[in-house]
């Protein structure tokens, strides 16, 4: 049988996904898994053995062969019997019927229910989903299908060509092998309400780059370079480096973070990259349900305030984005240093290719 995985959409959904596909892989071992990803997520994904074949879907990319129609077409000819619906999206839905899919496998949200073959049913209290961990919700899928169950352990591989991206970076930052190194991610794709302020950041950064033998890189994607630098600046310290003058890139920033002996993040989804490879994990919560991305990682310390008006979910404050701003430097910065003492470094290759 051939089977048809839709992956989510979502960079840390998709990570959060890799225990399911995990297990659909050793609970369909003799059968053919395609999967259907957003060209963000391959990236992601980059060197999984989830999937004998997968397309990329790109609904309005520059590319024809990512195109819907396109990519129906090819769908087509796979003779999909079995269709695994991760993504909510009535789209999704709409993409698994008409890929010809005998069976159509996903929670009943968006309107789609009548769409799909087996419908399961996400947690309502009083009408209202309930905030339960994404990995959880994917892991129901898999055993729904029989799969034997699979732990919560999130994993990722990368590539040479990532390693020596990073590579390159080391060089020109000057970072030594014995030396700490801490990834900073300031990022967030969800809307402006998850960020922590630059300046938050950068006296986190002149902090942190201060502890003797300790480096600090600052992650960025394409659309985030100044604010990198500007925390950069703002740490004012020749330990605090950015991905902001290199060629930046989801590969590129896995390959970081593997190497890091710490991450501190917002809530976005390259966090998830520091549980996949191991890493102590910080991260800054705001806006949202802490529940929602919970996976369980035992080097994983989650800071938030409570406030009156959170977690609103809401992706622009419109108030004073108080639930960030109460979150201090000095908060963060003894989280850090609790968490090295912890979990402090352990030797390790430079290099974990695919």
């Amino acid at each position: 049988m051939n089977i048809l995985v839709i992956c989510p959409n979502w960079v840390g959904d998709a990570v959060m996904a890799t225990p399911a596909l995990r297990a659909l892989r050793r609970g369909f071992p003799n059968d053919r898994i395609v999967g259907l990803l957003r060209p963000v997520i391959a990236d992601v994904l980059q060197g999984s053995d989830s999937f004998d074949s997968w397309f990329s879907w790109n609904p309005r990319g520059s590319k024809p062969l990512e195109r819907t129609w396109s990519v129906l077409r090819a769908l087509r000819r796979e003779r999909i019997g079995l269709a695994v619906l991760f993504p909510n999206s009535f789209h999704s839905a709409v993409i698994a019927w008409m890929s010809g899919a005998s069976r159509r496998v996903g929670y009943a949200r968006d309107g789609r229910g009548w769409l799909l073959t087996d419908r399961l049913e996400p947690i309502r209290s009083g009408g209202r989903f309930v905030p339960s961990p994404v990995i959880d919700y994917y892991l129901e899928i898999a055993k729904y299908l029989g799969c034997p169950r699979e732990s919560y352990r999130m994993s990722l591989v990368t590539s040479p060509a990532e390693e020596r991206a990073a590579d390159q970076v080391w060089h020109a930052c000057g970072f030594g092998a014995a030396e700490r190194l801490i990834v900073l991610n300031p990022g967030a794709a969800f809307g402006a309400a998850k960020c922590w302020p630059a300046a938050y950041f950068g006296e986190l950064a002149r902090r942190l780059g201060g502890l003797p033998g300790t480096h600090v890189l600052v992650l960025c994607g394409p659309d985030e370079q100044p604010i990198a630098r500007e925390i950069v600046k703002r740490a004012g310290r020749p330990t605090v480096h950015s991905l902001a003058d290199f060629r930046v890139s989801i590969g590129l920033s896995k390959a970081c973070v593997r190497r890091a002996d710490l991450m501190i993040s917002t809530d976005s989804g390259p966090r998830h990259f520091a549980a996949a490879f191991d890493v102590p994990i910080i991260t800054l919560f705001g806006p949202t349900h802490i529940e929602w991305s919970e996976t369980y990682f035992v080097k994983a310390a989650h800071l938030q305030k409570k406030v009156p008006c959170g977690p609103c979910q809401l992706r622009e404050c419109p108030l004073d984005h108080r639930c960030m701003r109460e979150l201090t430097p000095n908060d963060v910065f003894e989280a850090a240093i609790e968490l090295l003492q912890r979990f402090p470094r352990e030797p390790q290759p430079m290099r974990r290719t695919a």
